[in-house]
């Protein structure tokens, strides 16, 4: 059997719409029907496009205040069923499941409302229960099913319709998986640290998303990459691209403020804290120099 697969209906369940007005209006041009839920089913409705309920296929409203919404047979069969697979095509047939294609999922946004400062219950509420699940079951079935599983995919899904149009490859659904399981490892990671932050469990889990590749690494010779947003957290001012050298100064440095910071160092006549530059080289401080002093006396203080 060929490894295409044609797209015919997608099911879309998001929490961030933006971004979706143009991949939907790419998969309509080339027929795919729409399955959906609440605020997204409205949103593509509102946009003209026609859009069966979950509910209708499944005969069960959205309960317990949105927590059970796609959890059913009827979707997870229409996902999870093995197109090649004889014994699975008899039961979807038995069943009346229809054959889901694509799933567009965007979780509930739980890392940021930890940032917020959010309560405890308003946190937990940001679990997400079937978006998880959604992922998971296209995920594993990748040989039949395109997943994504966040708006950071919607480029390459828009880029792969556009190729070509609502059919998809093995090599493409593949990555797709591999992308979707990124999500949920990482989206999980977030989920675990919370708790243990609460507890004391004296575990980390560590998931990371995006990476900048450094000028060179700790010898010129060296590929170096740093994990991570680096922009959150520091503001570059001036000079060339960050290289692995230069992240290794900045940890020294943060860690020698810390010190500074820990033993209290005064000022002997007005007793205020002692804030201090240091220049650093090769993970080493070149001297140390009171604030307020000029770049030129801070150099002079290296040198000395």
């Amino acid at each position: 059997m060929s490894d295409v697969r044609k797209i015919k209906t997608a099911l879309i369940s998001v929490y961030h719409k933006d971004g979706l007005d143009d991949i939907l209006s790419m998969l309509h041009a080339q027929g795919v029907k729409f399955l959906s839920t609440g605020g997204t089913q409205t949103f593509i409705e509102q946009l003209g496009y026609p859009c069966s309920a979950v509910e209708d296929l499944t005969s069960y409203p959205s309960i317990l205040g949105g927590r059970v919404k796609t959890l059913h047979p009827k979707v997870f069969g229409g996902i999870l069923n093995r197109r090649d697979n004889e014994g699975d095509r008899q039961q979807i047939a038995q069943y009346e499941i229809p054959e889901i294609d694509l799933v567009i999922v965007d979780l509930y946004p739980f890392a940021d409302t930890v940032c917020s400062g959010a309560d405890h219950a308003a946190i937990i509420e940001k679990i997400d229960i079937g978006g998880i699940s959604l992922i998971r079951a296209g995920a594993k079935n990748y040989k039949d099913v395109v997943i994504v599983a966040s708006k950071a995919q919607y480029a390459p899904l828009a880029e792969m319709i556009g190729r070509n149009g609502a059919q998809s490859t093995l090599e493409e659904r593949e990555f797709f998986a591999a992308e979707a399981f990124a999500v949920s490892s990482g989206y999980d990671t977030d989920i675990y640290n919370y708790f243990a932050g609460r507890s004391s469990q004296n575990y980390l889990r560590i998931a990371v998303d995006g990476e900048k590749h450094m000028r060179y690494g700790e010898n010129p010779h060296q590929n170096g990459t740093f994990y991570g947003r680096l922009s959150e957290v520091f503001d570059q001012v001036h000079g060339k691209e960050i290289s692995y050298n230069n992240l290794l100064d900045i940890d020294a440095a943060i860690n020698l403020m810390a010190e500074i910071h820990r033993t209290d160092i005064r000022h002997p006549q007005t007793q205020q804290r002692l804030r201090t530059g240091h220049p650093f080289h090769h993970a080493r401080s070149m001297g140390s120099s009171p604030r307020g002093r000029s770049r030129v006396g801070i150099r002079r203080c290296a040198y000395r």
